[in-house]
């Protein structure tokens, strides 16, 4: 089995990712970020014998020489190192230049000079702003209506290039909003369940009419894993939805009545993006991944839900419910 770099593997969907990998068979090398508290993030949960069968590398996805060391023996990379907070871009879009381009290219120039067999980057639904006609599919335009999703838009298009003008096997791995545990607060799942397992009354939340596409995180894994597996998806964009929507409303009140439906919803203006930086609506196609892949989604919203919900009760303690999370 080959063996497999993934950046990011300290976070959420990469956490999952590496276990996706372990299962199948995989020799996995860990990019997590270098912190002088030496955490390894959520890889920091996983049982001690599995843990010690991951080869961790700590390092800075910006740093150009950090990357292509721990690029080197690798057969495939999964790039999902990035900086993901939209309201966090919207007052430090440097650091996203610098970690979503800048870090994206640095993972390309080490994959061209050192022959690396596949990459992988990963995109956002985000790159393609409010739906202009749904389901959304892969020749969908783009549109940069935060900083973060403008740096998302810049790192594909050099993937693209560097499988244009290089050969490079690259594919674009562009997943629709992806929920589960181990999620940060930031995601307004989690921020919905841990206010409400933490007891509040007052649910604060932003604007509850924008509709989203969501992916059980399991299934998000299983999409990556399928795209590496084919050859038809390199040089391929390919997006990763269940193709169905709901509401932030309607999501909200479903999870106030399964936990507490005596919790009301208050709406904080400093949870509100701006006006037009606002994506209404995202509800991605999946036919481009079933053409090309035998992926097929196996969990359903409730059921991600009830899985989520369960991690949260047991990891409550992990979670500043006080506090608006960027």
């Amino acid at each position: 089995m080959a063996k497999v770099l993934v950046t990011g593997a300290d976070g959420f969907i990469g956490s999952h990712l590496v276990e996706k990998l372990m299962d199948e068979g995989h020799d996995v090398k860990a990019f997590v970020y270098y912190n002088s508290f030496n955490s390894w993030g959520w890889l920091d949960t996983f049982e001690q014998n599995r843990l010690k069968e991951i080869e961790i590398f700590a390092g800075d996805v910006r740093d150009p020489n950090g990357v292509r060391e721990a690029m080197k023996g690798v057969n495939q990379v999964y790039h999902l190192a990035a900086l993901i907070a939209i309201p966090y871009s919207y007052h430090s879009p440097d650091a996203y230049v610098d970690t979503n381009i800048k870090g994206t290219l640095n993972v390309l120039q080490a994959a061209r000079a050192l022959d690396t067999q596949r990459v992988l980057v990963t995109s956002t639904s985000e790159v393609y702003g409010t739906a202009k006609y749904v389901p959304i599919d892969e020749k969908h335009p783009y549109q940069g209506q935060s900083p973060y999703s403008a740096t998302k838009i810049g790192a594909d298009r050099l993937a693209e290039s560097f499988y244009r003008s290089f050969d490079l096997p690259v594919s674009i791995v562009r997943p629709f909003n992806t929920f589960g545990p181990r999620q940060s607060a930031r995601a307004i799942i989690p921020t919905i369940i841990t206010q409400l397992l933490a007891g509040k009354d007052e649910i604060h939340l932003g604007n509850l009419t924008p509709t989203r596409d969501f992916n059980y995180v399991k299934d998000t894994v299983a999409g990556f894993y399928a795209i590496a597996k084919s050859e038809n998806t390199i040089g391929e964009e390919i997006n990763i939805a269940t193709q169905k929507e709901i509401s932030m409303g309607d999501l909200a009140h479903e999870l106030i009545r399964q936990i507490n439906p005596d919790a009301r919803i208050v709406c904080e203006e400093n949870r509100l993006r701006p006006e037009k930086s606002e994506v209404n609506r995202l509800l991605g196609a999946n036919s481009k991944i079933k053409e090309l892949t035998d992926w097929q989604q196996k969990y359903t919203l409730e059921e991600g839900l009830t899985e989520t919900i369960e991690f949260l009760k047991n990891n409550l303690d992990r979670y500043k419910v006080d506090i608006y999370n960027l």
